[in-house]
């Protein structure tokens, strides 16, 4: 996924999405979650799993500053 992808994202996405982002299969994902290691912060709702973006892009290291310097460039 490329980060005009990533930055382009709702504000909150799927957990194949997040694992999309994140360079890892959905499958490992949901084990990771289901352990407590999946390395960014989930939202369980019902029987569905929801990732906030923001938390996403926290853990690929992609912060204001960045965002702000990839608008500059487009």
């Amino acid at each position: 996924m490329s980060l005009s992808e990533v930055l382009a994202l709702p504000a909150t996405v799927n957990v194949v999405t997040a694992a999309r982002a994140l360079g890892i299969g959905h499958n490992k994902a949901y084990d990771l979650i289901r352990s407590g290691e999946f390395p960014v912060r989930t939202l369980a709702l019902g029987r569905t799993v929801r990732v906030p973006t923001a938390a996403l892009w926290e853990a690929l290291g992609i912060g204001p500053l960045r965002i702000g310097a990839q608008r500059a460039t487009e």
